[in-house]
């Protein structure tokens, strides 16, 4: 693993990036330094559940396609320790594969070829909503058969607790604070994504599937060409 610079200073953040392509790994770590962030690089799986083990990184950027073993397990052996946003990079487009990195606790992901500039962004974005949900005052939300815990973030369908990804949970969120009503999918990518991108309303509709996989299929309500509703029992 490499260890590039960055801005010095209590606030700045660390990211790791994670690519076997050295190319692509050195870009992506250069526009993170330009942006003040501390980044530490690595090229294989071994190499990156070590160096986030080591480093306890704020962020990881995540390539799937690794030497050693490939990025969904180092997506789950980052995610068995500590909960730590991921955004998966991948040069697959088929819908399943993301919904597999979703389910191992990615966060988001870019297709390639991307740019780096929507790179970053994404990047400042899954940071400000992890901040925003730690700053939030709420302690918990019940709804139906759900229960959330805000300051705890864990959530229970009944007796039987879902694990879920940092996005995954402030999807959620956001559904119960509102219960039954339709939100747009452009409105949740505002809300939860920080961003708005009408490329982006796929992130949306895999992250509401995997949410149906863990929870339960009748739970969160599809209104075609519109959006999402949380229907509680």
């Amino acid at each position: 693993m490499e260890l590039t610079g960055g801005t010095t200073g209590p606030a700045a953040r660390r990211v790791l990036v994670v690519d076997d392509e050295v190319t692509i790994a050195e870009s992506v770590a250069a526009r993170l330094r330009a942006e003040g962030f501390h980044v530490e690089l690595a090229h294989d799986g071994p190499g990156a559940v070590a160096a986030a083990a080591a480093g306890e990184p704020d962020l990881v950027v995540l390539d799937v396609m690794l030497p050693g073993f490939d990025g969904l397990e180092v997506c789950r052996r980052i995610q068995a320790d500590r909960h730590v946003p991921v955004l998966m990079l991948t040069a697959r487009t088929d819908e399943t594969d993301q919904l597999i990195g979703l389910g191992v606790g990615a966060d988001d992901y870019l297709t390639k070829p991307f740019s780096l500039r929507v790179l970053a962004a994404r990047v400042h974005a899954l940071l400000r909503r992890v901040e925003r949900a730690a700053d939030r005052g709420e302690a918990s939300i019940l709804v139906g058969d759900l229960r959330i815990d805000l300051d705890q973030r864990r959530v229970w369908r009944g007796q039987t607790e879902a694990r879920l990804t940092p996005l995954e949970f402030e999807l959620l969120a956001r559904l119960a604070q509102r219960p039954r009503a339709v939100l747009a999918r452009e409105r949740l990518l505002e809300d939860v994504w920080d961003w708005s991108d009408a490329a982006g309303t796929r992130a949306v509709d895999s992250h509401v599937k995997a949410l149906r996989r863990k929870l339960g299929a009748d739970l969160i309500r599809t209104v075609h060409g519109v959006g999402y509703a949380l229907e509680p029992r």
